[in-house]
């Protein structure tokens, strides 16, 4: 009988950030094809444990570690190994005695790796299937930021993490199966990067709750006041969203403070760093912090916005603020693997001139903002269910559906 052992480098639940929900997502569509074994990182023991309650039922054993390891430590010690930084950083060795001992009692007979720092887990003598969900490519973006911080102290480190983590990227897919990514923009450039061909890299898009992100449902009040209200959603200690709010906050919203001068500016995700914390001294910023649920505020919404200047893969804010009917402004760059039409389920524009632009055409013309939002929920139904967009994992695995 198959049995699948699925390691990711962050424990699944709750979903409630884009890894936790491609990845929670991954594990109850493996769940239905064979018994399940989780063995998995987790940030702190509060999200260990709960992980731990949670899963324990739904799988036939579950493992979870504490990731302990410092930045500063793991830079030295992959400068020194010459290997990259991430999988350092990713590295338990209680993680991996558990996985060589599970592996070595024989009964698995597939492997489901979710981020490339799990790839370091898969024992080299394990001769059954292995799937990779790379997601993103991240070396990919280790280039942006080297090529983004040319005068920046650790501009090295960029560079150095892109060269090495690239070429284990390579390495990996070389060896597993079958590569997965998050978009087929993603998947085009692994292609490129790697020699590889579309039989071994491919694309498995995220998808979205549609019942769970519905208008309709009863949300709290909140973000009220006067004024229309721009809201983005996100990981406040993640580089590229700390940059996206900076610049709205700084570039675009006082374009839009011009023509609607009681604009507000809600961030709202856990984690705000001090610089994303001192956003809220200026004229109509809010930092909420972290909120139990992010549907109150996307209901709240006259406007959500993802003003990204890098994005990898499919973003799942928008996919959220798309089901929930919201009228969605984002950069080019969050839109791409998006499967919409621009003008018709969302603005896309780039530039603070534009950004401010499309906001206020949203903030002046309600009924065409409701009108987009409808067509934007109804594609998200349509092309965005977790079921058909995980459907293909049954085949790649060479297991029944």
């Amino acid at each position: 009988m198959a049995e699948i052992l699925f390691l990711v480098h962050r424990a699944p639940w709750p979903p409630d950030r884009g890894d936790r929900i491609r990845s929670w997502h991954m594990f109850e569509a493996l769940a239905k094809l064979a018994p399940v074994h989780v063995a998995a990182l987790a940030d702190n023991a509060e999200d260990a444990g709960a992980a731990r309650e949670k899963m324990a039922p739904l799988c036939k054993s579950v493992a979870i570690e504490v990731r302990k390891a410092s930045r500063p430590v793991a830079l030295i010690q992959a400068v020194l190994r010459g290997e990259p930084v991430s999988n350092r950083l990713f590295r338990n060795a209680a993680l991996a005695r558990h996985v060589d001992d599970l592996v070595g009692r024989g009964g698995i007979t597939h492997i489901v790796a979710f981020s490339g720092q799990m790839a370091q887990y898969i024992p080299a003598a394990f001769d059954g299937a292995v799937l990779m969900d790379f997601v993103d490519v991240d070396s990919a973006k280790f280039a942006t930021y080297a090529e983004q911080d040319k005068s920046q102290p650790l501009n090295w480190v960029h560079k150095r993490e892109a060269v090495k983590l690239g070429a284990f990227e390579v390495e990996v897919a070389r060896k597993v199966d079958t590569s997965l990514f998050v978009s087929e923009a993603e998947a085009a450039l692994f292609r490129a990067q790697s020699g590889l061909g579309a039989d071994h890299v491919r694309a498995v898009e995220n998808g979205i709750d549609t019942d769970r992100f519905d208008p309709a449902g009863e949300f709290d009040a909140v973000g009220t006041g006067d004024g229309p209200l721009a809201v983005f959603t996100g990981q406040m200690d993640y580089r590229p969203n700390i940059d996206a709010v900076r610049w709205f906050a700084k570039d675009i919203l006082p374009l839009i403070r011009q023509r609607h001068p009681q604009a507000r500016f809600a961030i709202v995700g856990r984690a705000p760093t001090d610089e994303v914390r001192a956003l809220a001294a200026l004229p109509g910023v809010t930092v909420t912090g972290e909120v139990p649920d992010v549907r109150p505020w996307l209901a709240a919404a006259d406007a959500v916005v993802a003003p990204l200047l890098l994005a990898r893969g499919v973003q799942n804010k928008l996919l959220e603020a798309m089901a929930m009917a919201r009228p969605v402004v984002a950069s080019a760059a969050a839109a791409t693997g998006i499967e919409a039409t621009p003008g018709e389920h969302m603005f896309v524009a780039d530039g603070a001139a534009a950004m401010a632009d499309a906001v206020c055409h949203v903030f002046d013309d309600q009924a065409a903002a409701a009108k987009m939002g409808n067509a934007a929920r109804a594609q998200m139904i349509a092309r965005y269910g977790w079921d058909a967009r995980l459907s293909p994992l049954g085949a790649l695995l060479g297991l029944p559906a």
